[in-house]
């Protein structure tokens, strides 16, 4: 089981990762981003916890598809419903609405093997720490 001081973790960690991550490729980043750069790590650590069995590949196509899952909603509501323009794809190839593109999936799922690798190291930290 996982503890809410792991959970606490994975989000920070994921809300700065992301916001660091942003700020080197874009030179910028904005608050929206950092709950959902939370937020998608905490669901990439929990499918890796909870989803042992599946393979590397599998979990990363998975942290993929959450990533772009979150991005898109986050997109349609800060940038599409409240004008607040934090990203732009609509020059990408195939974009959906502006809001993610299969090229920045492609960036998210090679992004999940360290976070795998990562989340990993996170889980027995904790998990040596509750068997003091």
């Amino acid at each position: 089981m996982v503890k809410k001081g792991e959970l606490l973790s994975v989000f920070s960690i994921g809300a700065a990762g992301y916001s660091l991550l942003e700020i080197l490729w874009r030179g910028n980043t904005h608050w929206t981003m950092t709950l959902a750069g939370g937020i998608c790590f905490m669901g990439i650590h929990l499918a890796n916890i909870y989803a042992k069995a599946l393979s590397v590949w599998k979990k990363c196509f998975l942290g993929s598809a959450l990533i772009t899952i979150v991005e898109l909603f986050t997109g349609i509501v800060v940038n599409l419903w409240m004008h607040w323009h934090v990203w732009d794809y609509s020059g990408q190839w195939m974009n959906f609405l502006g809001q993610v593109c299969p090229l920045f999936s492609f960036f998210w799922f090679v992004l999940t093997f360290p976070l795998l690798f990562l989340s990993n190291q996170i889980n027995h930290f904790f998990q040596s720490r509750s068997l003091a």
